[in-house]
């Protein structure tokens, strides 16, 4: 469950910073239900957590999150990630 309330505000009053990193691959993903700097500071550390990422920078306002690797992403390990944190990853943008 995302930390927002059904009609899309914020929960708390949270905010984060985002990090990048020049090198690596970097893939950007569409992400619903992220509405506020929570959602962001959420996403920035549970996908900053898993093995590989080196910076994951959150676009609230475009939904997208970018994901910076050190090599090919898995895709499947970053939507079971982003689903367990309340989210759903639907895919690459494009």
């Amino acid at each position: 469950m995302s930390c927002c309330t059904p009609d899309g505000s914020c929960s708390t009053g949270a905010t984060t910073a985002t990090a990048t990193i020049s090198t690596g691959t970097t893939t950007v993903y569409a992400v619903a239900g992220m509405t506020c700097g929570h959602c962001e500071a959420t996403l920035t550390k549970e996908i900053g957590a898993v093995e590989g990422v080196l910076a994951v920078e959150v676009d609230l306002a475009a939904g997208h999150v970018a994901v910076t690797t050190a090599g090919a992403p898995d895709d499947t390990l970053l939507t079971d990630v982003v689903a367990d944190a309340g989210y759903e990853l639907t895919g690459r943008a494009a």
